[in-house]
């Protein structure tokens, strides 16, 4: 077999890299195209091949890898009609999109693949470059699981955390979720410590206090498994009334300093309204409803689902406590 990895910028070099010592212990044939070939260099010197194009590559390859900076230069290397991949590809052969894409760009190629009879599976990562280099990265595969389970040594080759999820775009759709999640708490961040410190904290005191607080010890996304996954707020392990209290505080002291704290006023609207409907007696993470309302989702999760998630990947020691 050969494998064929295109686009070896800060985060594609490391995970070719790694890829390819992994292929030399399998005997398959490492395959590299950039738009700068020396790029390319280190990995050609240790044996690898060049294809001139992504279309060459294609005609010679049974799996491309992609990392790419982003959905046009995707849909170029894939689908141009005289050097894209899918003119080359044989019959069968996968691509895995490796860059962070549109989910609806990624599905409009899955549908063109699975006609043409190629495969096509977006596969976004996260970790950096340092856990490109490393390999600590997850990797969130949306698309044919048969392919995905075909080629999951390779993932598994520079990457620590490759998952299925779902059908085409779930990889996309996950990743976007996790950075948005990201900066939007950067942003969030950034609003409450300006007014610690404008309120008198000296910053490196205020950091140093925070992060040994429950915000500070936990992993966010494991939070959600306690009550917003399982969609059960009682009782509450910190009642709304408590919470808001706390937040009345904070906002009260944002407006004393003459900070603007719009993340948090948005927070204390929510909070608001979630106590006028009664909630104050259910957990702190009931205006969380709020949004599944605005947005028109059901979600509820088994607790032996979330428990069997755990059981894989525990959480942060304490963290979360399921009923």
């Amino acid at each position: 077999m050969k494998v064929g990895f295109i686009g070896l910028g800060t985060m594609g070099a490391f995970m070719a890299a790694n890829l390819a010592t992994h292929l030399k212990t399998s005997n398959h044939g490492f395959v590299l195209h950039d738009i700068n070939r020396e790029a390319a260099r280190p990995l050609l010197d240790d044996g690898a091949e060049w294809a001139d194009s992504p279309r060459a590559m294609a005609e010679i390859c049974d799996v491309v890898f992609l990392s790419l900076p982003g959905p046009k230069d995707v849909e170029v290397v894939t689908c141009d009609s005289e050097t894209g991949l899918l003119g080359g590809l044989k019959p069968g052969a996968s691509v895995f999109d490796l860059s962070t894409n549109a989910p609806r760009v990624v599905r409009e190629i899955g549908a063109r693949y699975e006609e043409a009879g190629r495969h096509f599976l977006d596969a976004p990562v996260s970790g950096g470059p340092g856990g490109a280099r490393t390999g600590q990265l997850a990797i969130w595969v949306g698309g044919p699981k048969a392919q995905f389970d075909e080629h999951k040594t390779l993932l598994d080759a520079f990457a620590d955390q490759a998952r299925y999820i779902g059908e085409i775009g779930a990889g996309s759709v996950a990743k976007l979720v996790h950075n948005c999640a990201g900066y939007a708490v950067q942003t969030a961040l950034a609003e409450v410590f300006t007014m610690g410190v404008k309120g008198g904290v000296e910053p490196l005191a205020l950091w140093e206090a925070v992060r040994t607080g429950a915000g500070g010890r936990g992993r966010a996304f494991d939070r959600l498994a306690a009550q917003f996954l399982p969609n059960n707020y009682e009782p509450p392990a910190f009642a709304l009334k408590l919470a808001f209290k706390d937040m009345t505080l904070a906002t009260e002291l944002g407006r004393e300093l003459g900070v603007p704290m719009r993340l948090a006023n948005m927070a204390y609207a929510d909070m608001s309204e979630a106590m006028a409907r009664g909630w104050d007696t259910l957990d702190s993470r009931s205006p969380m409803m709020l949004q599944n309302e605005r947005a028109g989702v059901e979600i509820e999760v088994g607790q032996e689902q979330i428990k069997e998630v755990f059981e894989r990947d525990p959480p942060a020691p304490g963290d979360v406590k399921l009923k």
